[in-house]
């Protein structure tokens, strides 16, 4: 395994940490790029178990290593954020990018990470991308809106115990043909069950096997 750690300069100057992780005996055949949640670590299970799938798919994986639960953006609003976002994500992947092409995208965005996803998938480059959407934040137009227009092949997940859940945007997004939507009854924005261990394990590797196949 062939791992690269570096920063980029971000919204505010502020420095963004990113992990380049490769399969160093082979040549690549795409690249993965994770967005994670707010306190939701690329290292976390979906992130992780995620990245493990691609990797082993001979992808290259892009782990965007932000932190906006840091004091410094603790007086950020929800568009300062967004703001910050954008500049920060478009930052580490213009650098990454200077170096490597590829032929194959795949964008994983978990909550927060959403935001990323919705500035990500206007790309050009990403016209034909294929997206996962965990947990998207869909109280926030800007998410839901991405969501509902995105041309990109795509994949969600939420549970209905999720407080980012809302029943009315979630059957709304049936009206693209491009995502498809899984729900979970029962669990909570780490799709997992409050209470119950092994069932929420039997979710992650159920939704493993979906990102598998997708």
């Amino acid at each position: 395994m062939k791992i690269m750690a570096d920063c980029v300069q971000g919204y505010k100057d502020r420095k963004i940490s990113y992990t380049l992780l490769s399969k160093a005996e082979s040549n690549s055949s795409g690249l993965a790029i994770i967005f994670p949640g707010q306190g939701y670590t690329a290292q976390a299970p979906l992130l992780y178990y995620s990245m493990g799938i691609y990797l082993n798919q001979n992808y290259d994986v892009l782990q965007v290593n932000y932190q906006y639960n840091d004091p410094f953006y603790r007086e950020f609003g929800f568009d300062e954020i967004a703001e910050a976002i954008r500049i920060d994500v478009g930052a580490v992947i213009d650098h990454v990018l200077q170096n490597a092409s590829y032929d194959d995208y795949i964008l994983i965005g978990k909550s927060i990470g959403t935001i990323a996803l919705g500035f990500e998938v206007q790309r050009d480059l990403f016209r034909k991308a294929k997206v996962i959407w965990f947990t998207p934040l869909l109280g926030r137009d800007f998410v839901w809106n991405a969501m509902m227009h995105s041309k990109q092949r795509s994949l969600c997940f939420i549970g209905d115990n999720d407080s980012c859940y809302i029943e009315d945007r979630f059957q709304q997004l049936r009206a693209n043909p491009n995502l498809l939507l899984r729900l979970i009854p029962g669990v909570n924005h780490g799709l997992e069950y409050e209470t119950d261990l092994f069932a929420s394990m039997d979710v992650l590797k159920q939704v493993m096997k979906e990102v598998e196949a997708f």
